[in-house]
């Protein structure tokens, strides 16, 4: 019997998605707000399978963020040269508040000095992912042809 769900993607895809999350320096993370959906900038870092974010606490997303299900993704939509498939990423886990290490933060390069005029103060979360999903233009084998680069 057809039906319009998607399939359960398999691991390979979640390995997928995080490498090309992994091949992008910043991402958009959903999640909800006072049931409300809300969608916040993020930079990220991946960690042994792991994305790492990067917020500015100022603004309060990570309230919205830590102790829940998000959603984290990213595309090459800005970045693609011509010719060049475009593609979107996405995970899908729960987020906690991390302290992250100083190889880590090395990993995150310099932060921004301000952030909405006030002097930026940082705050990390961690996304374990659980679901993802590819998506990408094009008849090419993107798995083939990142597996052959990384």
């Amino acid at each position: 019997m057809p039906t319009d769900e998607p399939a359960r993607r398999a691991p390979a895809d979640e390995r997928l998605a995080v490498e090309l999350i992994a091949r992008t320096d910043y991402g958009r993370v959903a999640t909800s707000l006072r049931a409300m959906p809300f969608l916040a900038f993020a930079r990220h870092i991946v960690v042994d399978g792991r994305v790492l974010l990067r917020m500015p606490l100022k603004c309060g997303y990570h309230l919205a963020c830590a102790g829940s299900v998000v959603a984290y993704g990213t595309d090459n939509l800005s970045c693609a040269r011509r010719g060049e498939s475009l593609w979107s990423a996405q995970i899908v886990g729960r987020c906690e508040r991390v302290e992250p290490t100083a190889a880590e933060l090395e990993l995150f390069g310099p932060a921004p000095p301000l952030v909405d005029g006030a002097p930026y103060e940082p705050v990390y979360l961690g996304i374990e992912p659980q679901f993802a999903s590819v998506n990408s233009t094009g008849d090419d084998d993107l798995e083939g042809r990142l597996s052959r680069v990384l």
